[in-house]
Order: C-alpha cells, then structure tokens, then sequence
C-alpha cells in the first residue's frame, strides 16, 4: 500500500485542515508529527485511503473513504 499521492491528499483536504488545526506538525504534506515522533500519515490503494496512526507504541490502520469513516477516524484522533 502506497503513501497517499497528491490527489488523494486532496481528496482527503477537509480532514488534513482538521487535524492541522489540532496543532500536530506537518513537515511533509500529509504526514504529522506530534512530540517529535511520527504520528500519522494517509495510504491509497484500490480498497480506498487510509490513516496510519500510532497508538501508543504500534501502528494501527484506519479506512478514511467515506464521511462517516472521516468523521469516526478525527473523533479517534481526539481520544489519542
């Protein structure tokens, strides 16, 4: 599964503002940091766009395709 390109970074600009407004740092498009760790970053394939997150000391996978998964995963993302 590849990192999220241009267009799907695009596709997903709603939610990349939200968590921008969070604070995290962003020092490559789409790709966050918080406390100087790699936080977060989004992936593309043919099932949809996903989010990496780190919770606690793992990566854990989130789809983003859809409203509502968009919605779900910045709820999430306010719990970590």
């Amino acid at each position: 599964m590849k990192h999220a390109g241009p267009a799907a970074l695009d596709d997903l600009r709603e939610v990349i503002t939200a968590i921008q407004s969070r604070g995290l740092k962003e020092p490559s498009p789409g790709v966050f940091y918080r406390g100087g760790k790699a936080f977060l970053h989004f992936h593309e394939d043919r099932a949809g766009l996903f989010a990496d997150i780190r919770l606690g000391s793992e990566w854990e996978r989130f789809r983003v395709s859809t409203p509502d998964e968009r919605l779900a995963f910045l709820e999430l993302l306010d719990r970590a």
